[in-house]
């Protein structure tokens, strides 16, 4: 096989090699396209300011950048998903490429807010594409292969939480380093090098999956119906105020038209009836959300605050959050290769708990060291919640519709991440003040005690690494192109 020319499988899924193995230049397509979601939300973070700034605009009106992005995400994630599990992953990866390629071309350029907001949710929807298609390439490649060791897709699965983990913290500090080189609009330029990659690299080593003589048709009326209702529910999560009570009875209405279609067409977008009686991956998409409420409105809150309330500039907030990254860096390296899903979920939600409460004791003179110290606190969660909840999913979610499933599994980060931005919105709605701060620690709190109930309460994660991947933790999983371990 050469590095220039597409592997094909076999008609029955198998992959070109005995092992199941992936090679390394598939693992980077995967990696590079996957990162694209979490760089674009983060680099935001320090970008609010000044792009409010450049506009004239309010904060308020800037959450629209981060709402726009995440609602056509939550949105395009499993409607991708849904696509990849029909046609397979190549194609869907290769045209949400394009797509962010184009709109981050188009933001960099945009002349005025609402130009920008477009742009981002056409970035929402171009890089909704990779995470549902890697990780229904890494579930196809297991399922073919003949080894138990390749059944074990641990360091896969691992380096793509790791990498998208790694680049959400690490983006608030390179985003206010490319403004303070050249402005906002670096932040959208950025990506262009980064799609440039993913395109080549995408057409050369992803596999081509025939396709069946009979695939399923795609649920266009399901897809509209799931959209609208997400929509509509999330426009109010936008702006939860009484004048907008017609937003969720909408949502309510639009939302029972779907599942009484979805019940009822032989082919659904998403198979409610399997999801109903799959309760441990429902509550997996639960925590997905509470554990990424708190990720999100500390990331943006936190970054808001210390620019507006603490005197620090837009790099100097980016930098500040470094301890963060490095946290949640050690954090999934130490616990990556390991399977298992209860602890990391518990350790998690505890010192979110613990981070929430040093929130509340910060101030306008507040010294560094406690600044960081609560980046470093809240940095090891964002490194080991996301791999909890992958390592679930991948062990109760279908096989055959694994696309979705990732798919759907963003959705929820990005309904957890939306509410976030509501939530930062409301707490600033006259500033990113110390009291508002303070409000918004409240409700960190408060998800994260949630997320560490149904932790403890789910006694299904206690089997999640143990019954799905037998053998030693460290076991290396699907190989990197020698073997089943990745050992040469």
């Amino acid at each position: 096989m050469t590095a220039s020319a597409p592997r094909t499988v076999a008609h029955d899924d198998r992959s070109s090699g005995p092992t199941g193995g992936i090679d390394r230049g598939t693992v980077l397509a995967m990696v590079l396209g996957s990162i694209l979601n979490p760089v674009n939300s983060s680099m935001l973070t320090v970008a609010l300011v000044p792009v409010a700034r450049g506009f004239h605009t309010t904060p308020a009106q800037t959450a629209w950048l981060v709402s726009g992005l995440y609602l056509a995400t939550a949105i395009g994630q499993p409607v991708f998903g849904r696509v990849v599990d029909i046609i397979g992953p190549r194609t869907p990866y290769l045209l949400g490429a394009a797509l962010t390629g184009a709109a981050s071309l188009f933001g960099a350029l945009a002349p005025n807010l609402p130009l920008l907001v477009l742009s981002r949710i056409l970035l929402g929807l171009g890089t909704s594409a990779a995470y549902p298609a890697a990780m229904a390439l890494v579930r196809r490649q297991a399922d073919a292969s003949d080894h138990d060791d390749a059944r074990r897709p641990t360091t896969i699965l691992a380096i793509l939480t790791a990498s998208s983990q790694v680049v959400a913290v690490l983006g608030p500090t390179v985003g206010g380093l490319l403004i303070s080189a050249g402005g906002w609009r670096l932040i959208w330029a950025v990506n262009l090098p980064l799609v440039a990659a993913c395109l080549t690299l995408g057409a050369r080593r992803l596999p081509r999956y025939p396709r069946p003589a009979a695939p399923d048709p795609i649920d266009v009326r399901g897809v509209a119906l799931f959209s609208a209702t997400l929509t509509l529910f999330m426009l109010f999560l936008m702006d939860p105020t009484s004048g907008h009570w017609y937003l969720p009875v909408l949502a309510a209405a639009v939302g029972t038209a779907f599942t009484v279609t979805s019940l009822r067409t032989a082919h659904p977008f998403l198979d409610l009836r399997v999801l109903a009686g799959n309760v441990p991956l429902l509550a997996t998409y639960v925590r997905q959300f509470l554990a990424y409420l708190s990720t999100y409105a500390f990331l943006y809150g936190f970054t808001q605050w210390a620019q507006a309330s603490h005197g620090l500039s837009a790099a100097e907030a980016g930098l500040l959050l470094l301890p963060l990254s490095a946290a949640a860096l050690a954090a999934t390296a130490a616990t990556g290769r390991h399977p298992t899903a209860f602890g990391k979920l518990v350790v998690g939600s505890v010192l979110q708990i613990l981070g929430a409460g040093i929130l509340l004791t910060l101030g306008a003179t507040t010294p560094a060291v406690l600044l960081v110290a609560v980046g470093v606190v809240m940095g090891i969660p964002q490194g080991i919640n996301g791999l909890g909840n992958q390592n679930a999913l991948y062990v109760q979610g279908d096989a055959a519709r694994m696309g979705a499933s990732a798919g759907l599994l963003r959705t929820f980060m990005y309904v957890g991440a939306l509410t976030a931005a509501s939530a930062n919105a409301a707490c600033f709605r006259h500033g990113a003040t110390t009291s508002g701060l303070h409000q918004l620690a409240w409700l960190l709190l408060g998800a994260s005690t949630a997320l560490l109930v149904m932790s403890v309460a789910d006694k299904s994660l206690r089997g999640v690494g143990r019954q799905a991947w037998r053998g030693p933790a460290s076991s290396l999983g699907l190989g990197w192109g020698g073997g089943p371990t990745g050992r040469r």
